[in-house]
C-alpha cells in the first residue's frame, strides 16, 4: 500500500437532467486527474440531482451501466487514469435504490452499494441497501457510504473492522447543517484511526439549496483539504504509515468492547 491522492468533489447538480450532470462530473474528473488525483468521489445523486421530481421520474438502471450515458465519465476516467465514485439513484428490478457508481480507468462501471440509511422522505421513493462494500483501489481499502450512513458510528466501523483504511462518503446536505456536516466526518476519522473523504453536492436543485463542504479528513479527524460551496475538487494524499501510526497512538478502535454489560441504576 502507496500513498495515494485522492479528490473531492463538487458542484452543482440539474434536477431530472442526466446527460449535463454526467458531462459536469466529467469536468471535475478531468479536473482531479490533471492534479493527479487517482481516485475521485462525486456528491449523493449527482448524476440525476437530488430532488423529489428526479426521484420520482426515470432513474438509470442498474442493469445499464455499459450503456453509453456513462461514456464521459468513461473517457475521463481512461484519460487519467482515474477510478470514479459517483453517487446516482438506480432502478434496480422492481425497487429503487440511492447508489454508488464506481467507474474504472478500463471502462467498466459497478454498482457495489446502496445507502443503507435512508433519511427523511427518501424512504417514500428508495429502499435501503442490505449490505457493506469496500473498493480495492492502489493497495487501499476504501469503504463505501452515502451521507447519512456517516452520521451511525457504527457503519464506519464495520468497515475499519474488516480492513478499511479510508470512508468515502458521497452526500448532500442541506444549507444550515454545516456543523453537523463537519463533525460527523470529522467524528469517523477519529474513532476508527482512518481517512475520510467527503463530496457534498452544492447549490440550488429542485427547491433545495445545499451547502457543499467536500473535505479529506487525516485518521485524527483533522482537515487536510476543504472546499466552500464553489464548484472544485479537494485534493490530498493518503499515506499509510500515517494510518499506521495514528492507529498505535490511539487506540479507541482497538480497545472497542463488544459489550459494555448491564445498566445499573442508582
Amino acid at each position: 500500500m502507496s500513498v495515494l491522492r485522492v479528490a473531492a468533489a463538487q458542484g452543482v447538480a440539474v434536477a431530472g437532467e442526466s446527460d449535463t450532470n454526467v458531462a459536469t462530473a466529467a469536468r471535475l474528473v478531468r479536473q482531479a486527474a490533471d492534479e493527479g488525483a487517482a481516485l475521485v468521489v462525486l456528491p449523493e445523486a449527482f448524476l440525476t440531482g437530488y430532488a423529489a421530481t428526479a426521484f420520482a421520474g426515470k432513474v438509470p438502471r442498474a442493469d445499464d451501466l455499459a450503456g453509453g450515458w456513462l461514456d464521459p465519465l468513461r473517457e475521463e476516467a481512461a484519460r487519467g487514469a482515474t477510478t470514479v465514485v459517483a453517487g446516482t439513484p438506480l432502478q434496480r428490478e422492481s425497487a429503487k435504490t440511492l447508489s454508488l457508481l464506481v467507474v474504472r480507468p478500463d471502462g467498466e462501471a459497478l454498482a457495489p452499494y446502496d445507502k443503507q440509511h435512508l433519511f427523511g422522505e427518501e424512504a417514500e421513493h428508495f429502499v435501503p441497501g442490505d449490505h457493506g462494500a469496500t473498493l480495492a483501489a492502489g493497495g487501499w481499502d476504501l469503504a463505501l457510504s452515502v451521507c447519512y450512513d456517516a452520521c451511525f458510528p457504527e457503519h464506519a466501523r464495520a468497515a475499519a473492522d474488516t480492513g478499511a483504511t479510508a470512508y468515502l462518503n458521497a452526500a448532500a446536505y442541506f444549507t444550515g447543517s454545516e456543523h453537523r456536516r463537519d463533525l460527523y466526518l470529522a467524528a469517523r476519522a477519529l474513532d476508527n484511526g482512518m481517512y475520510a473523504v467527503f463530496s457534498g453536492l452544492t447549490g440550488a436543485c429542485g427547491p433545495a439549496t445545499f451547502n457543499g463542504g467536500s473535505a479529506i479528513f487525516d485518521p485524527e479527524g483533522r482537515p487536510l483539504a476543504r472546499l466552500g460551496t464553489e464548484e472544485g475538487v479537494a485534493v490530498a494524499d493518503l499515506d499509510p504509515e500515517v494510518v499506521r501510526a495514528t492507529r498505535e497512538a490511539h487506540l479507541m478502535h482497538a480497545d472497542h468492547r463488544a459489550s459494555l454489560g448491564p445498566r445499573v441504576w442508582v
